[in-house]
Parts: structure tokens; C-alpha cells; sequence
């Protein structure tokens, strides 16, 4: 009985009005100074959020926290295999051109899809206004990170003729097949296919272009590899692993990898990843960072590594 009552109360204290949480008023003022709003539109849309208590219960637990053996089944699995082989011949001609406009491969452009929404299947359960507003405003961690995201989803919402209370998007706010925050919508997003608008909330071509290009613009670079699995002769000889070395030196410190690797590799960190059978070695590399600037996670780039491998693996 009382499970079920606190199961009421939670539902009751989820969907409750956002607007008297404080700090909204002053926030529809800066709108209205800053970028013109009208008042009265922020007024009645704000009366319209909903306070998503569960939106901070999951921001505050990440998947994160799970181990590897846990966290990696979620991201690579035969549904999402599969469902990227579908992907890339539906819109193979998007890949490769996106591949060749920024240099991105496309199976690393259908591992970010995968990851993020299963290539547009799940475009998340909050509306996206009570997500950021929520965050915004009873968030105080990083309360000004999702003030600013509010801001710019407003920003957006005008720009794209949203409706603000139809957009559909993650427990933080981020929105569409790629799950980009608003902040990056504006940035990065693009109008791949040439029809006039940059919509990767519906259209999978703007989705494709606007990940290769956000991952250009925070450095991708092209030919360079994201992360190589190694084995370790003697773990004693390793010394501080969390640095930057050239590659020759850590074949010195016994780091070998398992395939036979041809040509310069450049500078790499090495990370561990325990498994079932104990640990993998990976040596990383630059592009392994600009993945992780997606998702600041070395589980969320590694597992967009190995899908993208096995999606690739499993075309070809």
C-alpha cells in the first residue's frame, strides 16, 4: 500500500506545473529584453510545462554507472547490428557523401545513430520544454549549462516554427535522430539533403550530414584510427598509463597490438575495459576524444567504436 502511494505521489510530483519554480519570470524578462519574445507566448507556454521530477532522477543516475560487462550489451546487440545494416543501404548515398564532404566514416556516422536513438526509433519521452526547464530552474548542479540550453531551444523553437510544447526529447533535452542539445541543433546541424530546411528531428539525410560535420568541427581526423585492441606483456612495465605517448613507446612498455598494424599511428592513450574474461587493452587515439565531446564518456565512445565495427563487419 504504501509502495503504491509513493508511486502516486511520484507521478503527481512528475507531471506537476513547471511554472512556479523560481527563477521563471526573470528568465521570461530576458527573453523578452534580450531576443524580443513576445511576453504573452512565454507566459501561456510556461504555464503549460510540466515539472519532470524524473528527469532529474535519471540525469542524476547515468547508465554510466553500470560496469562495461553491463553497460555494452545496451549499444551493441544483433537489433541494433541489424537495424544499422538496414540503415546504411537505405541511405547509402548520404553515408558515402557525408564520408567524403568531412571525412567521417560512415560506419562511425551510424554508430553516434545508434547509440543515441536506435537511427530515429526512440526520440526520447519528455517534451522538451519540461526537460530543459526542469533542469533549468531545479537543477542546481548545472543550472546555468540548461539556462542556456532553454534559451537557445526558444531560439530554435523560432527559428524552425516549432511548437514548444510538441517537441519531443531526451530526459536533458536533447532532440532528434542524432540527439543533438539545442546549442548544437543551431550550431552543427545542416541541411544535407537540399530541401530548404535543417530538420534532423524527421529527415534522416540532415541527420547524417550534421553528425559528420559536428565531429569535423571538433576535429575529426581523417585516415586516423579511433582505437586499437592491444594485449600487455607485463603490466609492471606499463608505469602511468592516464598520458599521451608516441606509439613506439608504448611497444616499449610491452603494449602490442593484436592485429599487425601498417604505417605511422600517431600519439594514443591506453585505457582498460573490464570483461568477462578480465581486461581489454585499448590503445586510443585523437579521434576517440572528438567522439567523446558527443558524450564526455569513455564507455559512450567505445560503445560507438564497437558498433560501428560491428555494423560494418556485418555489411561487408
Amino acid at each position: 500500500m504504501k509502495k503504491r502511494l509513493f508511486l502516486v505521489l511520484l507521478f503527481m510530483h512528475c507531471t506537476a506545473q513547471a511554472v512556479d519554480l523560481p527563477g521563471i519570470p526573470a528568465f521570461i524578462d530576458e527573453m523578452v529584453a534580450k531576443h524580443q519574445f513576445k511576453r504573452e507566448e512565454l507566459e501561456q507556454a510556461f504555464r503549460l510545462a510540466e515539472f519532470r521530477a524524473d528527469a532529474i532522477e535519471s540525469i542524476t543516475k547515468p547508465a554510466i554507472l553500470k560496469p562495461w560487462v553491463e553497460y555494452r550489451p545496451n549499444f551493441i546487440n544483433p537489433q541494433r547490428i541489424g537495424d544499422g545494416v538496414q540503415f546504411w543501404e537505405k541511405y547509402s548515398a548520404a553515408l558515402k557523401r557525408a564520408e567524403k564532404q568531412y571525412g567521417v566514416p560512415q560506419e562511425i556516422i551510424l554508430g553516434v545513430l545508434g547509440v543515441e536513438t536506435m537511427f530515429g526509433r526512440n526520440l526520447g519521452r519528455y517534451r522538451a520544454l519540461d526537460a530543459l526547464t526542469t533542469l533549468a530552474f531545479d537543477y542546481p548542479r548545472r543550472a546555468d549549462f540548461f539556462h542556456d540550453e532553454l534559451e537557445q531551444y526558444l531560439l530554435l523553437a523560432r527559428e524552425q516554427g516549432f511548437d514548444l510544447l510538441s517537441v519531443q526529447s531526451s530526459y536533458a533535452g536533447a532532440l532528434g535522430i542524432p540527439q543533438f542539445m539545442p546549442s548544437s541543433y543551431r550550431r552543427y546541424a545542416v541541411d544535407f539533403n537540399h530541401n530548404g530546411k535543417t530538420d534532423i528531428m524527421n529527415e534522416p539525410e540532415d541527420a547524417i550530414g550534421s553528425v559528420a560535420n559536428y565531429l569535423r568541427q571538433y576535429g575529426w581526423r581523417s585516415g586516423e584510427p579511433v582505437a586499437i585492441l592491444c594485449k600487455i606483456e607485463d603490466e609492471k612495465r606499463l608505469g602511468i598509463v592516464g598520458e599521451s605517448r608516441p606509439f613506439i613507446a608504448w611497444q616499449d612498455a610491452g603494449v602490442v597490438p593484436v592485429k599487425r598494424q601498417e604505417g605511422y599511428l600517431p600519439p594514443s592513450w591506453l585505457l582498460d575495459f573490464t570483461v568477462e574474461s578480465g581486461k581489454e587493452y585499448w590503445l586510443v587515439f585523437s579521434n576517440f576524444n572528438v567522439i567523446m565531446r558527443y558524450n564526455n564518456s569513455n564507455y559512450y565512445a567505445m560503445s560507438v567504436f564497437q558498433l560501428a565495427e560491428e555494423i560494418r563487419r556485418a555489411r561487408y
